[in-house]
């Protein structure tokens, strides 16, 4: 039954994004969850705590488009605490770039609150389009 749970809330995240609100996933991270952005690339980091995760990570990647951002997701896995997606972009920066990653996210849910969340994507993309994420907002990230 925890699969289940876990898999629906993050369902209902991605049909957030989809509408392009926000409110199930801010709702439900906890406030010492970490965001870890994989690989060997400028936004590659630890994003810890909710304001790191929300202020830091999230609001400079809003910053680009001058809608929220709208991920669809197209399958989940759940097994005990973890449900992976499998996602796609559907964005266009406020600089007329299309911006349509494709995401394998992995989520750890614990007592009903997002934990973590690991995140696989186009790398080269990210920095091609978005260009490199600021030192200074991981240091802000850090404290």
């Amino acid at each position: 039954m925890i699969a289940a749970a876990n898999k629906k809330l993050v369902q209902q995240v991605y049909t957030d994004s989809a509408n392009r609100s926000g409110t199930t996933f801010l709702d439900n991270l906890a406030e010492d969850a970490t965001w870890i952005v994989t690989g060997q690339y400028s936004w590659s980091h630890e994003f810890k705590g909710r304001d790191a995760i929300n202020n830091g990570l999230m609001g400079h990647f809003r910053s680009f488009f001058a809608v929220r951002p709208r991920t669809v997701a197209f399958n989940f896995i759940a097994e005990g605490d973890y449900v992976v997606v499998e996602a796609r972009g559907d964005n266009v920066t406020k600089a007329g770039l299309r911006y349509d990653n494709q995401y394998c996210m992995v989520w750890r849910i614990e007592n009903g609150k997002i934990k973590e969340i690991k995140e696989y994507c186009d790398s080269a993309l990210v920095e091609r389009v978005l260009g490199p994420f600021p030192a200074e907002r991981k240091l802000a990230a850090a404290v």
